[in-house]
């Protein structure tokens, strides 16, 4: 097969090179242009494969290479155009020059040529097809092997969709391994930061606000490498020194007597024997940002904890979006331990969380009975998560890990101290959404815990008790200051606490009796009956200030409900049979002797009601 094969170019600027060479019957004119081009080029060409539409195609195109660049346009009925073609011949193309440039063709054909030579063209182009469809389309330049001419459409297709398959593995290898790079720097600035608070942790005291001011203005790296240089901010400094004047307070906080203590602790601490330490025993650190954290506990502000321990199975975050805490006197009496108890079950069988402070008295009251039900508890602890205290409360602990959670923000280690105790309350009253006393004296630690739920705008209930009990009188002042509000189950507690109208409580009433259901007229003729002896329907009428034939209807009603019977003498009120409380099996109780009648007292009148 002999193809021709003619360029025409009509450039911006003047060629530089014009070169023609011929060999074995083929002719290859190259043109190379200063600048871009616009040519237009014809192919035609004798193969026998036949075209049904005629196409134009108007394309950019710009070649490189050794050779002369050679463009074939396809023009399709559907309106497609091909702007990238291979060109295979079986001549020898010789060539001096390199063209570069940017031309636009027409291609008119009736079917493929197949050139003499060898050339390669890229072109980004736009093609307008005549036929039952008219469209234009920019093609994008694209990389992908344009099918041979000979290849039949199911091996074009084929071949398309394993391009696709081979794209789209291309495609998930990289973002599957962009996922792993951003994972691995998360949990890498992850690690550093939780290593960083765990080490403060060691060296501040629980729920110093001005550390939590440090922390949440500078992040907890950076106030770890100041406490180590000793040399706080000198801006962080002067705020502090503001602060205390502002709050008029007597005596500023010393700064540098604060650091050095800091430093000292600091130097002594080892974060990652911590966690560890505390992996091995199966505790966890979460800190502000992780998937358990509380977010509630934010509101506590500078009072916020660097972290928390944790020791169980349930998480604590979903535990405390519906949680109640349950606070109480130690020296609980045995009708505070019942109600505490009874408020622990109810809430756990309804679905709510009971957070306390796992202390004898109520707090172990109500944690007893969140284990009866299947809901999780939260014991809040003033000591490391390794440190059982109360000593007494070790099963009970053991028995919070698998149904709850632990919770402390001291280090593994770390024992209780009586200002850890009060500064544990806070975290009770925020993690939860309401907080109920059982019992509580004047002086209580669970009034603190009260404070802070009222300084958090949480929901407050306090059971009544006893008014000769001392352990009742502190929530006694709470209902009559009205801070808390009077709840007698958990019902009333959800429904303090719970989503408006779908926690609502049970309404009690009084007990309906059937006289409930009379009309007044019919109470009326009741009212006027006797109890004893008997009256007649006029006299009835006449007391009950109705007619006689009201009165004699009424009598009738009465009558066949069952309230009134009729005697000799009138009707009169039914008798009741008596009631009596049953003896117990023990006790042997001989019947009353029957008194001797004397046959000169008078015989008792037919109303008496005698009764031997």
């Amino acid at each position: 097969m002999t193809g021709v094969l003619a360029e025409r170019a009509v450039a911006g600027g003047s060629p530089e090179a014009t070169s023609t060479r011929s060999s074995a019957g083929t002719t290859d004119s190259t043109v190379t242009p200063r600048d871009a081009s616009t040519g237009i080029s014809i192919d035609a060409s004798t193969s026998t494969s036949i075209t049904s539409a005629v196409g134009a195609d108007t394309s950019t195109a710009t070649g490189i290479g050794a050779h002369p660049a050679i463009g074939i346009a396809i023009g399709t009925g559907t309106g497609t155009a091909i702007g990238t073609a291979i060109g295979i011949g079986t001549g020898t193309a010789i060539g001096t020059g390199t063209a570069i440039g940017t031309g636009t063709g027409v291609g008119i054909g009736t079917g493929v040529g197949i050139g003499v030579g060898i050339g390669v063209d890229t072109a980004t182009a736009a093609g307008i097809g005549v036929g039952a469809d008219i469209s234009m389309r920019t093609q994008p330049q694209s990389t992908q092997t344009k099918p041979h001419p000979t290849q039949t459409q199911p091996e074009i297709q084929t071949q398309q969709e394993h391009q696709r398959q081979t794209q789209s593995q291309t495609q998930t290898r990289t973002r599957t391994r962009t996922r792993t790079q951003t994972r691995t720097r998360t949990q890498t600035r992850t690690q550093t930061e939780a290593e960083a608070r765990a080490a403060l942790m060691r060296a501040a005291d629980v729920g110093d606000p001005i550390m939590g001011r440090l922390v949440m203005q500078y992040g907890a790296p950076t106030a770890v490498e100041a406490i180590r240089a000793r040399a706080l901010p000198a801006e962080f400094a002067a705020q502090e020194a503001q602060r205390a004047r502002e709050a008029q307070q007597d005596r500023a906080p010393d700064l540098a007597a604060r650091l050095n203590a800091w430093h000292a602790r600091l130097a002594a601490a080892n974060p990652a024997a911590d966690l560890e330490a505390g992996e091995k025993s199966g505790a966890r650190l979460i800190i502000p940002g992780s998937p358990e954290w509380p977010t509630q506990l934010d509101q506590l502000g500078a009072g916020r904890p660097l972290g928390l321990w944790l020791h169980g199975t349930a998480d604590l975050r979903f535990s405390c979006l519906k949680s109640v805490a349950v606070v109480g006197a130690r020296a609980a009496t045995s009708y505070g331990t019942h109600i505490a108890a009874e408020f622990g079950v109810g809430l756990s069988e309804s679905g709510w969380t009971v957070v306390s402070g796992g202390a004898y008295g109520v707090d172990g009251a109500a944690h007893r009975g969140a284990l009866a039900g299947d809901s999780p508890t939260v014991v809040v602890l003033a000591c490391g998560v390794d440190i059982c205290y109360p000593a007494g409360h070790d099963t009970l602990f053991a028995a919070a890990r698998g149904q709850g959670v632990v919770v402390s923000e001291c280090p593994p280690g770390v024992h209780p101290t009586r200002a850890r105790f009060l500064i544990r309350n806070r975290l009770i009253a925020a993690l939860s959404r309401g907080t109920v006393v059982v019992e509580a004296a004047l002086r209580s630690g669970a009034l603190n815990t009260v404070a802070h739920a009222l300084s958090l705008n949480r929901h407050l209930g306090a059971v009544p008790g006893p008014i000769t009990s001392n352990m009742s009188a502190g929530c006694h002042k709470l209902l009559r200051e009205r801070k808390a509000v009077c709840v007698t189950s958990p019902e009333e507690m959800i429904d303090l606490v719970g989503v408006i109208g779908d926690d609502l409580a049970p309404q009690t009433r009084a007990p309906a009796v059937p006289r409930d259901k009379l009309n007044e007229t019919t109470r009326k003729v009741l009212d006027a009956i006797p109890s004893r002896g008997g009256a007649g329907p006029a006299s009835i009428a006449v007391v009950a200030g109705v007619s006689l034939d009201t009165a004699l209807s009424a009598l009738g009603g009465l009558a066949a409900a069952g309230y009134i019977e009729r005697t000799t003498n009138g009707w009169r009120l039914h008798k009741q049979a008596a009631s009596y409380r049953k003896a117990p099996d023990s006790a042997i109780l001989e019947p009353p002797p029957t008194p001797e009648l004397d046959p000169t007292d008078d015989p008792p009148f037919p109303d008496d009601d005698f009764r031997p």
